[in-house]
């Protein structure tokens, strides 16, 4: 059986003597946690913004806080405090949302973090890792606590959704060799992304999907090695299209004049209708059935595919 993440938070206390748990009464993760491991676990209560204070203030006196709250009150309620106390001393805080993006499926706009990770990809010393599941999430969590970096971190649901290779900081996961179309995503998308592979390739595709786990740092390597070997990209991300992988992916191919033609599908001007998450999924789009359909859809529409340049990769600088 599979170590739960509540159980790899009690081994990592226990070999540990640094490692705090802190939660602003958001549990649903680590109800057992509080009996466990005493005197290290602590609950502030609805707020935020002292949570993430006192981490900031233990991480100065040699520990490693490990704190939890809904991801759109811990990015946006916090935020001052994030940047200020934790980013600017870049202190080893490890933050973890729960129920970014779709995952706050039945919810609206207030507790729908898409823009979460814009928001934190902006603070120069923070790190970013968006896991598919739990399995995904419980390997990567000891090298995410052993990293000298602060961290945010969008909390999956499932577990075994795909067998993962062992995390690797800056590393992304590559499924498919396909070079028509390269589906660029994080998450449990990922799930929805080998799907909608699946069904392109039933049609004819080549497709190959990139589970890019950490954000920032980006693969800026295989990411350009896609746009080198493919003819089209696609980013699929339960995120705002300013500042998540959308413009992380743009930011790199500028930087680096890569030309390629790429799709993005996120959001733009609004939120999500809430409903039950394969409700919600359909409905916007981004089930494997829809997201297979939007991007035949697109390829169907062009006349040729656009010979692009290919790209140089071989003198990059990484963007961290």
């Amino acid at each position: 059986m599979a170590m739960t993440y509540e159980d790899m938070l009690v081994d990592l206390v226990r070999k540990d003597d640094r490692v705090m748990i802190l939660t602003a009464e958001n549990r649903a993760a680590i109800r057992t946690i509080p009996e466990r491991i005493g005197e290290r676990f602590i609950d502030v209560g609805i707020a935020e913004q002292t949570m993430v204070g006192i981490a900031a203030g233990l991480a100065l006196r040699g520990r490693i806080p490990i704190v939890h709250a809904l991801a759109t009150f811990l990015t946006m309620r916090a935020f001052e405090f994030i940047r200020t106390d934790v980013g600017i001393r870049q202190l080893p805080v490890k933050l973890i949302g729960a129920v970014p993006g779709f995952l706050s499926e039945a919810n609206g706009p207030t507790h729908q973090a898409l823009e979460d990770l814009g928001l934190l990809r902006g603070i120069p010393s923070m790190r970013v890792f968006c896991p598919a599941d739990l399995d995904d999430l419980v390997m990567s969590m000891p090298s995410i606590v052993r990293d000298p970096h602060p961290w945010y971190v969008r909390f999956p649901v499932g577990q075994g959704i795909q067998d993962h290779e062992p995390f690797v900081i800056g590393r992304a996961e590559v499924y498919g060799e396909g070079s028509d179309v390269a589906i660029l995503t994080y998450g449990f998308l990922l799930r929805e992304a080998q799907e909608a592979a699946a069904r392109l390739r039933g049609q004819g595709y080549g497709v190959r999907v990139i589970h890019l786990r950490t954000i920032k740092p980006l693969d800026y390597e295989i990411v350009l090695h896609c746009a080198k070997e493919c003819r089209r990209l696609v980013v699929v991300e339960d995120h705002f299209r300013t500042g998540g992988l959308t413009s992380a992916v743009s930011e790199l191919l500028t930087e680096c004049a890569v030309a390629v033609p790429m799709m993005s599908l996120s959001f733009r001007e609004r939120w999500f209708q809430p409903g039950r998450l394969r409700e919600v999924l359909e409905n916007e789009g981004f089930s494997g059935r829809r997201i297979a359909d939007r991007i035949a859809g697109e390829l169907h529409g062009s006349d040729q595919w656009i010979e692009m340049p290919a790209a140089d990769v071989r003198n990059v600088v990484p963007i961290l």
